[in-house]
Order: C-alpha cells, then sequence, then structure tokens
C-alpha cells in the first residue's frame, strides 16, 4: 500500500502538470502533502518535512543554482558564448560543420541553459549552414543534441545539481562533474551522426533565408568581443577548482593547505569566483549590467529553486513515511544486481520526461523518489553515486517531444516541420538517452 501510495503521488505529479499544466512547483507540493496524509503521517510532521526538505536542499544547491545562472547570463549577454563557439569553429574548420556545431553545444551548455544557448547560436548556426552548404535541420539537430547532452548530465546545470542534492551526493560533485563531461562525449557523437544521417534529408524554409547571411557580418554585429581566455574562464575555473577540492577531500588530511582547498572546491565557492570571473566580461561596471543583468538572471534562477526545494520537499516526505523500513524487509536481490539497478532510475526518469516534459523536473523527482533505496542497497561514494545521477540524467533525455519547451525552440528556431522534428529531434534525444545508459553501466562494471 505504501508503494502504491508513493505510485499515485507520482502520478498526480505528471497529471497535474502534462494534463493540467499546473507548475511543478505546486505539483510536487500538492503530492508531498498528499503521500504524506495517504500514509498516515501524523500531520504537523508532514508541515516540517515538507520545510525540512526544501531548506535542507535550498542549503547545498541554492547558491550553486544562483551562481551558475548569472555566469550563463552574463556569458549570454556580453558575446562569450559566441566567442566560445568561433573559437570552436577556427579549431574544427568548415568539413565537418555539423561536429562544430555539436562541440560548441557540448560546451555552451555547461553554463547556459540549453533553450537560451539555441536562440542565440541561431544565427551562427543560419550563417555556417549557408558557408558550408549543408541543410539548417542539419545543423540544428546538432547543436540542440550537443547542447542537451550537457544541459542533463554535467553541473552547474540545475538538473543533475538537485539530483546530486536528493541523493546525498552534494560532496562529490567534482566527480560528478568529471564522469558527467565524459558521458556526455559519447551522447553528443550520436546526436551528431543523427543530424547527419536524418537532418540532412530535411529541407526546410530557412535554408532559402540562410543564402542571405554573411558569416563575418553576424560576428561583428557583437561588436568587440571579449577575448578567448575570458570568455571561457568563467566555465573552466569553478570546474577546475571543484576537482581540485575533490582531490584534496581524498587525501584524508586536515591540514590548512587541504582545508584552504576543499574551500575554494566547495561548490558555492567555487560558483562564486566563477561569477568574480565572468565580471571580466562585462562591457561597463554600471546599473545596466551588475543591476539588470543580474537581475534577469535571479529571475531565471527563481523557478528553477523553488522547483529544486519542492522536489527535496517531496522526497524528505518519501523518505520519513517508513519506506525505508519496508524495503530493508524486502528482498532486495531483483534490484541489487551491480549494473542493472541502474535500469530503475533510467526507466523512471524517461516515463517522466516523456510524460510532462521537463528534463530538470524528471532529475528531481527521479532523485527523490530512488533516494531511499541506495543506502538498502549499499550503493554509496563518489563513483556509484555519480553514475546513479548519470542514469537519471540519461532518462531525462527520453524523449523531447511536444510536451517539452526545448522541443519548440529548436523546431521553431530551425523551421522544422513538427513531423520532421519527430524524425530528428524526438528519435535523437531517444538514441543519445539510451547510448547514455548503455556507457553509465558499463563504467559501473569497470569501476564499481
Amino acid at each position: 500500500m505504501l508503494f502504491f501510495i508513493i505510485l499515485l503521488g507520482v502520478v498526480l505529479i505528471v497529471v497535474a502538470t502534462a494534463v493540467f499544466k499546473v507548475h511543478p512547483f505546486l505539483a510536487l507540493l500538492f503530492s508531498a502533502f498528499f503521500v504524506g496524509i495517504a500514509s498516515g503521517m501524523p500531520l504537523l510532521t508532514i508541515v516540517e518535512n515538507v520545510n525540512t526538505g526544501f531548506g535542507g536542499l535550498m542549503t547545498s544547491i541554492g547558491l550553486v543554482i544562483v551562481a551558475g545562472t548569472i555566469i550563463g547570463v552574463i556569458l549570454e549577454k556580453s558575446g562569450a558564448a559566441f566567442r566560445m563557439a568561433e573559437v570552436v569553429l577556427r579549431v574544427l574548420g568548415d568539413k565537418r560543420p555539423q561536429l562544430a556545431m555539436s562541440v560548441i553545444g557540448y560546451i555552451v551548455s555547461i553554463p547556459v541553459f540549453c533553450d537560451s544557448g539555441y536562440i542565440i547560436l541561431t544565427s551562427l548556426k543560419k550563417a555556417l549552414a549557408k558557408r558550408a552548404k549543408v541543410t539548417i535541420a542539419s545543423m540544428g539537430i546538432a547543436l540542440a543534441t550537443g547542447l542537451f547532452a550537457t544541459h542533463v548530465l554535467v553541473p552547474p546545470t540545475p538538473g543533475p545539481i538537485a539530483a546530486a542534492g536528493n541523493i546525498g551526493a552534494t560532496d562529490y560533485l567534482g566527480t560528478i562533474i568529471l564522469i558527467g563531461l565524459l558521458l556526455a562525449i559519447p551522447a553528443t557523437i550520436v546526436g551528431y551522426f543523427w543530424a547527419v544521417k536524418v537532418g540532412s534529408k530535411i529541407e526546410v524554409e530557412a535554408d532559402k533565408e540562410a543564402l542571405e547571411l554573411n558569416y563575418d557580418d553576424i560576428v561583428k554585429s557583437f561588436g568587440k568581443m571579449p577575448s578567448t581566455f575570458k570568455s571561457f574562464l568563467p566555465i573552466v575555473l569553478p570546474i577546475v577548482l571543484i576537482g581540485i577540492g575533490s582531490i584534496a577531500a581524498l587525501s584524508g588530511e586536515e591540514s590548512g593547505l587541504i582545508n584552504f582547498l576543499k574551500f575554494l572546491g566547495s561548490p558555492s565557492v567555487a560558483l562564486l569566483l566563477g561569477v568574480l570571473a565572468s565580471f571580466l566580461l562585462l562591457p561597463a561596471l554600471n546599473e545596466d549590467t551588475l543591476t539588470n543583468w543580474i537581475g534577469e538572471a535571479l529571475k531565471e534562477s527563481a523557478p528553477i529553486l523553488l522547483i529544486t526545494g519542492a522536489g527535496g520537499a517531496f522526497g524528505t516526505v518519501i523518505k520519513n513515511t517508513g519506506v525505508a523500513e519496508v524495503l530493508q524487509n524486502m528482498d532486495l536481490g531483483a534490484l541489487a544486481t551491480g549494473a542493472l539497478f541502474l535500469l530503475v532510475p533510467f526507466l523512471i526518469a524517461a516515463a517522466l520526461k516523456t510524460a510532462q516534459g521537463s528534463s530538470t523536473a524528471a532529475l528531481v523527482i527521479t532523485s527523490s523518489l530512488i533516494a531511499p533505496l541506495l543506502p538498502q542497497l549499499g550503493i554509496e561514494g563518489a563513483v556509484p553515486l555519480a553514475l546513479v545521477v548519470m542514469a537519471i540524467g540519461a532518462g531525462a533525455m527520453t524523449v523531447s517531444h511536444v510536451n517539452d519547451s526545448f522541443f519548440w525552440v529548436v523546431t521553431q528556431y530551425s523551421g522544422m516541420k513538427v513531423t520532421d522534428a519527430y524524425k530528428a529531434m524526438t528519435m535523437a534525444t531517444l538514441l543519445m538517452g539510451i547510448t547514455t545508459i548503455a556507457v553509465t553501466m558499463l563504467l559501473w562494471v569497470i569501476m564499481v
């Protein structure tokens, strides 16, 4: 009965968000109260668990989400994201334009939301399509899949950070970043090959418009763009610091130097230093940049913070229903079969993503649901928990279709028909998800 109540709580979230278009924040909160009441939890205890779950998750990742969003907005508005794209193009050249777009997407979406990244790179995509004489659709799918891969797998994007927080893996964020960067590569490659194979056969009206675009003119439209070093620094600095902090933590020492390195490598400090590095990109230090740009980033981060916090509340209520004790008395042998367990979070996240459209919501809800399982199965430590986050992320890729805002961004900015977008975008994300979970399971066999 307890499992049925939890399942019903998830169904309520899916129906509320997908059918009645209720905001995920309210859907998660209402479902948290429903699960608590239906499971017989004392009413005041429900309130305490909701408050504790919401506040606890904000304590660990709230600042990280806000800082990551600020970096993303500054990269977008300063032209730094375009500069990073230009550098990749110089390295890869024009012979494989779709590969260039995939790599650009892979890099840009680490700090920038995939929707925003796609929009700001649209003019570049069209100009390159003209210069390389390939279809807009193939360039669009290559860019979209590159963006999507790191969006669901690599912190500081909010989804994987929230998943890490829910399963108690915030201390292993450096490991999650490294493994996420690794696993996003095969996903991006699959997206690239699908873009070339299928996207190249799709012609859209925008292909004619691309003939009027000039790559050099688009570059000039940004005026004086930031240097390459300044453009990459806000992304690279936090990743390097978190990596150093993780290595320092593994040493087990408590010296002054080690503690200082762990301080610099804590996600909140590392991302805030990334924000300071992004200030080097500001065209001027005035009200427009320091107030308006930052204010816009805070507005963008607010819905993510609320959804993430509500997911933490939902997860805490589930954890305190007594489900852990029930699981402890069950024969979990069927689940504890090594890498096969990863299929559980993958399938849950895939079902949620397909049903309600949001990858972030799928990551948050799935991680909340499986968190009580992990201690019972003995899944702990940096690498196992990181691979669990990757399995959830793989599910959150699968699949992007009409209930996903990113699907419409790609469709509208590429000029594709919905039927063509299903062939190109939806199938690409399905193959990416399957590839990612397969590689994740392989890494589990090798590393765990």
